[in-house]
């Protein structure tokens, strides 16, 4: 079955934008383990806080992260449920790979209970 051409969704293009990153995954990643100041994020890394001020940014506008005003600070807290529209993305491929990898599997045992038919200039 061939599918057209999905229309460009904003949203999941800004998400996978993000994601691109393994300074903003990373970011994300320790975010799970609760809301940090720039300082705490920028610490891991070799850039300075500017820099990771920049990559918090990106992961706002992607809807990846809320930043809160805390008094002086401004903490940043994992905000997942932009991530469930690029899973569904994703999830849509799951049964062509599955399909496609049965195939093989199939193939694979086929070739294995067989080998007297395979061809031996193969």
């Amino acid at each position: 079955m061939i599918r057209s051409a999905p229309t460009a969704d904003p949203t999941l293009d800004a998400v996978f934008h993000a994601l691109a990153d393994p300074t903003r995954r990373a970011i994300l990643a320790r975010l799970t383990a609760g809301e940090a100041s720039v300082t705490d994020l920028a610490q891991p890394f070799a850039i300075s806080q500017p820099a990771i001020s920049k990559h918090l940014k990106v992961l706002e506008n992607a809807g990846l992260i809320d930043r809160a005003v805390d008094r002086r600070r401004r903490p940043a807290r994992l905000n997942a449920t932009r991530l469930s529209a690029a899973v569904e993305w994703l999830i849509t491929f799951r049964a062509h790979w599955d399909t496609r990898l049965d195939t093989l599997d199939d193939l694979l045992v086929e070739l294995q209970s067989n080998p007297a038919e395979r061809d031996p200039d193969d």
